[in-house]
Formats: structure tokens, sequence, C-alpha cells
């Protein structure tokens, strides 16, 4: 490299790069839960670096030569996931990080105990086929005890809190409204349900943690160990930084991308957001519209296939019928697509609105060599086709695994040495702590409901209140799973909402229809809804976990990045609606016309309102253009042929309006076109 070249590097570091290492784990550690752990020196810290070692190989020898049975393959799990987590999270987050407390060492050897009784009683516990004794009852309780704690200092309180709740419903039944009101559990019927059968704790969701989503999570430590993400950021730079707002939308592909790999809102913003929100405010972007424009995106990488914040594999499994990992993933692929382009159209108008061009040359990388490392992506790449070929989802996490290992081997710098590779193991088991807690966790919340029937109860109840009207009852849904997604993570987030709110819109949608008997396309509708609610909770103030980690970065006012991030995502409180009523975006029982159509009316709405919420087209929209474009974007978006072409008909008029009426010189802006500022 020139003398000329380094000194253009430099430059771009200093401009851009100013969020340190540290201060970027000072954001995480306030605004994400699972980033809040010790560092502990001394023989603990080998001992847990160890235990976590340990995690992974036995998690790896399972994926690679075939499962223990449920029970004890999903309690070792436990017990790993519980005794590091009591090792490793501090009881308050602001307690001492450099030591372990006294009472952490018995809860860990709790855990060790619970994690093992199974394993220990395999054949007798089976014999006993439902009966428990008083020692049975005293491991399941101290459980139960621990699953709550380690998910409160691993999940967060929310998730604690409302697990609480539904072990308390379960108690006092009878004491419950109407028709809420069961006959309630004792509570050795509780444990019993809740330690000693495959519908508690041992559950769905830990079946997943303890199969598919764990080797996953290895797949990205190991993708992270390659250089990825900060390739992610290149690339991303490469083909979008000299666009209009380039910066802005450099953040939308990247977190695209970062999506991919990632499955937490705050870890997205916290990664990608270091580099591209001092970016978009260099330009010349307000500091709450940076925040904001990677809070949405990054939140939309928990949206995006292949692995949709490890929600997907969950989907698998609480949808059943058949549905194929592959099938989850096609059916996300068009609303993610629509999520992306109505957060890029915004940013577009944003940009054009205050008058912002694209990055220099010099603030370019150099694309030649950024394109010689597009063999990165060779991971991703070889999973998405193993998984339409239909290899087994573990095993193609596997293959993921080596691929990743073996594209380090084309260059030198990047070979991963043994060492890495053990750091990768080890940084995969940290990843899954978290996800061990939500899983078992809101396995307590699954296992109520199936025993007292409060899914058919809520459903029956929400739609009855909603007057059997479907808009009314989206509505209730979409409020009740933005509530219940408040402070989750993405794992315990969809658990929880396709569980409660869920069964609303299939018994609305599907009335008297034995489950088995529910149309798929239903299935996915219900739960692509409550996921898409649920997972924007992260930047829909006042709990907006993303928003707050993104205005950490850009220094900007925490609840105007909310609402500002809320009205850049305005196409995810639309994309579940479109979903319901037009179940073509899911490409299922569809034609490719059908598809096209539903794909091409729905982005040309999403120009039209997005045109409309940022106040800006050809030129500066007046009050009521803006309410005109935004109805029309509305009619494209609604799934009627009528609203269609009314809607496209609106459309084309807006547009040719616009374009007559902008001349050069004259936007009608109230901005300065050299600076980008805006004139008062």
């Amino acid at each position: 490299m020139t003398a000329k070249g380094k000194s253009q590097k430099e430059e771009k570091v200093e401009e851009f790069e100013q969020i340190s290492a540290e201060e970027q784990q000072a954001i995480l550690e306030k605004y994400d839960i699972e980033s809040n752990v010790r560092n502990i020196s001394g023989i603990m810290k080998h001992v847990i670096f160890f235990g976590l070692l340990a995690f992974s190989l036995f998690q790896l020898y399972t994926a690679i030569f075939g499962q223990f049975p449920a029970q004890i393959q999903r309690t070792i799990h436990l017990g790993f996931g519980l005794t590091l987590i009591f090792l490793l999270f501090p009881a308050r987050k602001k307690a001492p990080k450099h030591k372990i407390a006294w009472f952490d060492y018995l809860l860990a050897l709790a855990s060790i105990g619970v994690g093992s009784y199974w394993t220990m009683n395999y054949t007798e516990l089976v014999n006993r086929n439902g009966s428990i004794t008083q020692l049975d009852f005293i491991f399941g309780l101290v459980a139960i005890v621990l699953v709550l704690e380690a998910a409160r200092r691993a999940v967060g309180l929310p998730i604690m809190i409302i697990a609480i709740g539904f072990l308390v419903y379960a108690y006092y039944g009878p004491y419950f409204p109407a028709f809420m009101a069961h006959r309630g559990q004792d509570l050795e019927s509780i444990v019993n349900l809740m330690y000693f059968t495959t519908d508690g704790i041992f559950g769905t969701p830990i079946s997943v943690s303890a199969t598919f989503i764990f080797v996953f999570l290895l797949f990205g430590a190991f993708l992270v160990k390659t250089g990825v993400g900060q390739y992610f950021n290149d690339l991303a730079v490469s083909l979008a930084g000299k666009l209009i707002g380039g910066p802005a939308k450099v953040a939308v592909f990247s977190s695209a991308l970062q999506g991919t790999i990632s499955g937490s809102s705050v870890a997205n913003v916290v990664t990608s957001g270091s580099y591209t929100i001092p970016m978009m405010k260099k330009l010349g972007y307000r500091k709450e519209f940076a925040g904001a424009v990677e809070a949405a995106a990054s939140t939309g990488g928990q949206l995006m296939p292949p692995i949709m914040g490890a929600a997907a594999f969950l989907m698998v499994e609480f949808i059943g019928r058949g549905i194929t990992y592959w099938d989850i993933a096609k059916a996300a692929a068009i609303p993610a697509l629509l999520y992306f382009t109505g957060i890029w159209i915004m940013t577009h108008f944003e940009a054009k609105r205050v008058g912002l061009s694209g990055l220099r040359d010099d603030q370019m990388p150099n694309r030649k060599e950024v394109f010689k490392k597009i063999y990165l992506l060779l991971p991703i790449i070889a999973i998405v086709i193993l998984m339409l070929t239909g290899t087994p989802v573990m095993h193609a996490a596997l293959y993921g695994i080596v691929i990743s290992i073996g594209v380090t081997m084309f260059n030198k710098e990047t070979r991963l040495k043994p060492r890495d590779v053990i750091d990768a193991l080890v940084e995969g088991a940290r990843t899954a702590l978290g996800v061990v807690a939500a899983t078992a966790c809101a396995g307590i919340i699954v296992g109520v409901v199936v025993k007292t029937g409060l899914g058919l109860s809520l459903a029956n109840s929400l739609v009855a209140l909603a007057g059997g009207s479907i808009i009314l009852t989206l509505i209730f849904v979409m409020i009740a799973s933005l509530i219940l997604g408040m402070g989750a993570p993405t794992t315990a987030n969809y658990v929880i909402t396709s569980t409660i709110a869920a069964p609303a819109i299939v018994a609305l949608l599907s009335p008297n229809t034995p489950q088995e008997l529910v149309p798929v396309v239903v299935l996915l509708s219900a739960h692509f809804f409550v996921f898409y609610f649920g997972i924007i909770a992260d930047i829909t103030p006042p709990v907006a976990l993303a928003a707050f980690a993104a205005s950490g970065i850009s220094g900007g006012d925490p609840i105007k990045t909310g609402v500002n991030s809320a009205k850049l995502a305005i196409a995810a409180f639309i994309i579940p609606y479109m979903i319901v009523f037009s179940p073509a975006l899911l490409m299922i029982d569809t034609t490719i016309p059908q598809i096209l159509w539903v794909i091409f009316t729905a982005i040309t709405g999403m120009v039209a309102i997005g045109a409309g919420v940022i106040g800006y087209w050809y030129r500066k929209l007046f009050w009521f253009e803006r309410i005109i474009v935004i109805a029309a974007g509305l009619l494209l978006i609604y799934p009627e042929k009528f609203s269609d072409w009314t809607g496209l008909a609106i459309f084309i008029v807006m547009l040719i309006i616009q374009f007559l009426s902008h001349k050069k010189g004259n936007h009608h802006d109230n901005t300065d076109n050299k600076t980008g500022v805006p004139v008062s």
C-alpha cells in the first residue's frame, strides 16, 4: 500500500471508528443483560473456561454421534447452562465483577445436582411412570427455583415475572375469572409437570436449544472468528457507500447480513452500529435518526433467514405438521425483504430531504480487496444450499462449521489456529447460556398453558372481545405481542407470543377446527404475525432496548431514537397484516405470478408510505399530499384487486405531479443543498 493509501485509510479510521471496544462493552452491559458477565481471574477463570469448552464438546459429540434419551440430553444441557450462569452472571447488575459470591458457588453445586439427577436415576424415574418421591419433589422444586433465578440473571426480570405469574395461575386456577378458571394444580403436580415430564422445563423449547440452536450458535461463533462481521461492514460500504445517504444504506445492508448469524438485536446494534452510526453522523444525519436507522435495521436482523435469531428452529417444532426448516426460511424471505426495503426507502427519502450525498472516494474501501474476500460468505451460502437440498439441519450446521474453518485457509492472515478453534467453542457455549435460561423458563410457561388450556381460553376471549372482527382481533393480538415481547430475547419472545397470542388468530381464521386439521398456511400466518410484533418491541418505546443501545452510541435522546426507529420500521407494523390477508407472501400454495404481483404492489406501497412518512419525494410534500400518498400506499398493500388498482392509479398520478413540479434548485425543502443543513 502506498503512503497515500495508508493516510487515507488512517483518515477513514479516525473519521468513523469512534467507538472503542471498552465503550461497546459498556453499552452492551447496560442494554444487553446477556453481556453483563463477571471477569474472573485465577483458578476459577480456568474452571469456567473448561466448563464452557466441555459444554460445547458435549453438544458436538451428541450432534455427531447421536442424542441421548430426551430427559438425559436435556437435563445435562440444562445442568451445564445453569452451573455456568451462576458462575458467570452476578446476582445484581452492580455487583463486583472480579469475584464469585459465596452463595453462587452453592447455586452452581445445586445446578450440577439438578443436571445429573435424571442421568443417575433414569431407569428408576421412567419406571415410576409419573409418581414421585419426596426426594424427587425436592430436586424438582430446586430445579424450578434455579431456572427462574438463572433466567432473571441471564435474560432479564420480565420473563421471570411472567413465568412466576403462570405458576401462580396453575396453583390458584379456581380463583381466576370464569373465562380463565380451571381446577388448579397442587404443588406436587406442578413440580412433577415441570421437572419429570417433557411438557415443562424439559419441553420443546429446551429440546430445540439442546439440539439445533446450540450447534448454530457454534456456527456463528466460528463465523465471527473468520472475520466475517467486519467483512459484512466492508462489503456493505463497497456496495452502498456512494449512494445517496450512503452510510444509512450501509447500516441497513450490513445489519441484514449480521442478522444471518446473530441472535440479539442489541448485539447487532453495537457490533454494526459502532461503525455505521459515527459514519452517518459525520455525513450529516441527526443523532436520533442515525441511531434509529441502525436500531431498526439491527432488529430486522432477527427476522432475516436463514437463522432468524434461532426462532426458526422453534417455529418448526411448535407448528409441526411436517413443516421443515426450509419451509420456515422460505416463508420468511419475502417479508424480510419488504422490511429492509421499507427502511432503505425511508433513509433514501430522508437523505434527499436533508440534501445528503454518499461517501467520498477517499472514504471508500478498496473494492478489489473487498471482493477478493468474498469467499468468507461461503459458509452461509453453503448452509442455505445444504438445507435446500434436504440435508438435516444439524448436519448442515456441522458442515457449516467445517467450511468456516476451511475458508480461513485461503489466506495466511486469517488462518485459524488450534487456539482460535478452542476460543470459538468457548464463545459459542457462552452465547448459548442466555438461550438455555430463556428456553427452560419458557418451558414453564408452555407447560402451564398446555396443562390448563389457557391458550385456547385466551384465544376465544380475544375473539369474543373483538366481536369476531378480524381487524380488531389482530390489533388486540398485536398489542399483546408488543407487551409480551418487551425486554425478552428472540427465543423466549417467540415462545411466549406463539403460546399465548397466536392461538387467537388460529381460532379466528379456523374456528372450531382441531389443531391437526388447521391449514398449515393459517398456522404460519399466525406464528409470523406474533413473531414480528414480539421482535419489534425492541424498537417500540417505552422499552426499546435496541433503540436505547443505539442512542448510547449516537449520543441522541433514547425516546426520540425509539420513536424514529418505530417510524422507520413502519413496514414491520404492516407486513404481519399483509401476511394474514395475503398468505402468498409466505410462498405457500401460491403461484409465481401471484407472488410477483404481491411483491410489486407491496414495494410500490412502501415507496408511497415512505415518502408520506418522511415528507419528501421528488420535492417536499405538502401535508395533504402526505396523506394522499400514505393512503395510496395502504391501498396497494391491502391484498384486493380493487384496492391494488386504485392505489396504483393514485400512486401514478402523484408520481407524475411530483416529477413535473420538481425543478432544479427549487425543491421546496427549505434546505441548503451545499451543506445539507435545514434553513430556518
